[in-house]
């Protein structure tokens, strides 16, 4: 008779605890902190600097001072992932700092398959037009909205504004897209 094997369960608990036997929670939430977000936090970073390995840098970077920092989150300001996105805002805005200016290059994502490339083509040369009329602000607003996928709450714990501000600014953005777009047509 032939023995089957189980999986083991609680594996990464297991994994992290430390030689007196006790588990380390910070290391478990932070670990889940960073499979929840490291893809919409790449995305939020690269829509804001444009650099594909720039952008891998700075998530690199934002996720090592998150974890140094990791005790000093303060659940009563805000989720543990509004707090990580503001540790990457300001990871990139030190990056655009030190280049000193914003790289302008075409975004990375590809566009939803059509029956004409041509559409396609106008189309993404349209948004990038209005993409690149946006101030650093603005951007910031579309790359936390768009591109990581946030909330207005979290995106106003990011940026430091009340809830209904962030949503105001953002369909300010939205529109100022649009009308940007529609003239190009």
């Amino acid at each position: 008779m032939k023995r089957r094997l189980r999986r083991s369960t609680g594996v990464s608990t297991a994994a992290v605890a430390t030689a007196t036997g006790k588990v380390d929670e910070s290391r478990i939430a932070f670990e889940a902190l960073y499979r929840e977000s490291r893809d919409d936090l790449y995305a939020y970073v690269a829509g804001l600097l444009r650099d594909r390995s720039a952008a891998e840098e700075v998530t690199s970077q934002a996720f090592e001072r998150a974890w140094r920092k990791r005790r000093h989150l303060d659940r009563k300001r805000g989720t543990p992932r509004a707090w990580l996105f503001g540790i990457a805002r300001n990871a990139a805005l030190d990056e655009l700092r030190r280049r000193g200016r914003v790289t302008h290059s075409e975004p990375e994502t590809a566009p939803a398959p059509t029956a004409n490339p041509a559409e396609v083509a106008v189309d993404r040369a349209a948004l990038q037009q209005a993409l690149d009329s946006l101030n650093g602000r603005e951007r910031e607003l579309v790359a936390l909205k768009f591109f990581a996928g946030l909330s207005n709450a979290e995106i106003a714990t990011v940026t430091h504004t009340s809830e209904s501000n962030a949503g105001t600014r953002l369909h300010r953005v939205i529109e100022k897209l649009r009308r940007s777009i529609d003239e190009t047509d």
